[in-house]
């Protein structure tokens, strides 16, 4: 086993919810070995034809990687790790929400037009029906991939793209979506939000609601204060200070001060936290695909082992 590999615990958790066929009924490759092929990719951030002998050929191991990451297998796999930590009463539902950006690699920019149609599906997850809410989101967040231009956005240091996550109490993200590095972060915190699901150890719908979620200054607009009060979800978000004027000039009709607990603030740090650990993965702190959707894969495959390991 090499540095990085899976080790035999962790492959346990993983070898029965694996894909047992592969294409047109035969048997897909050795999955061990192919999926230490990711992990070392995506840790080091190497280019797939410098991977080392030992992985197989590389065609194998990215191709591998690509599928799963169109048709939901690495997101089915966060989720059922998810779930049975839940089980165990070993996730905090103190949620903080934040984003990242990510610089884009030149060769990470001129890919194709292609519709989403196009993307490569397989059938991974049969008979899978607790995780079918899982693929039905992925292929919702893959058609806005593909539709936001692969996620890529101009500044001045050139191309990003801009994670946005929320991270549960022991700083392992639950949620992640992905947009050009221009976008806002408030904008986003409903559809972070709507993207954790985590799926029940028994029957019942998967868990989506957090105890409490807590986020800084960008996330403070009226509109997501009342997504959060609808969906009956506590928060700690920060005022700023020209809403605080424009509220004290209105007078009564400004309305109540919002609350603001500043002890349980200081917990946000979770979320910086969690992004740290992200970007422990060379593959994940800058991006080299083209496409969006296999980038998400590659930062999932970071989420997943996060999850294992910590």
């Amino acid at each position: 086993m090499g540095r990085g590999d899976l080790t035999n615990a962790e492959w346990d958790r993983l070898e029965s919810f694996l894909p047992r066929g592969g294409a047109r009924g035969g048997r897909w490759s050795d999955h061990r070995r192919v999926i230490n092929g990711v992990l070392y990719r995506v840790r080091t951030g190497v280019q797939w034809r410098d991977l080392p002998e030992r992985f197989g050929p590389w065609e194998t191991v990215y191709k591998r990687h690509r599928r799963w990451s169109a048709d939901g297998t690495w997101a089915m796999l966060l989720s059922l790790v998810q779930a049975a930590e839940d089980a165990e009463g070993r996730i905090d539902w103190d949620v903080s929400v934040d984003s990242t950006a990510v610089r884009a690699h030149q060769h990470a920019a001129g890919a194709r037009k292609v519709p989403p149609a196009a993307v490569p599906q397989k059938g991974a997850g049969q008979g899978t029906n607790r995780v079918d809410p899982v693929l039905r989101g992925l292929a919702v967040r893959l058609e806005e991939v593909v539709s936001s231009g692969e996620c890529l956005g101009r500044s001045r240091g050139g191309f990003t793209t801009k994670i946005h996550l929320a991270a549960e109490g022991r700083c392992r993200p639950l949620a992640l979506v992905l947009t050009p590095g221009h976008y806002g972060d408030g904008p986003h915190l409903k559809r972070v939000l709507e993207q954790v699901s985590v799926p029940r150890a028994g029957v019942g719908r998967p868990r989506s609601r957090p105890d409490h979620v807590l986020a800084d200054k960008a996330y403070t607009s009226r509109k997501n204060r009342c997504y959060l009060r609808r969906r009956g979800v506590r928060h700690t978000i920060p005022e700023r200070l020209d809403q605080q004027r424009h509220r004290h000039n209105r007078g009564s009709d400004g309305g109540r001060p919002t609350g603001f607990d500043r002890e349980r603030y200081k917990k946000r740090n979770t979320v910086e936290r969690a992004i740290n650990r992200l970007k422990g993965f060379r593959a994940v702190a800058t991006r080299y695909e083209k496409r969006a959707y296999v980038y998400l894969g590659t930062v999932t495959v970071a989420t997943l082992m996060i999850w294992l390991r910590t």
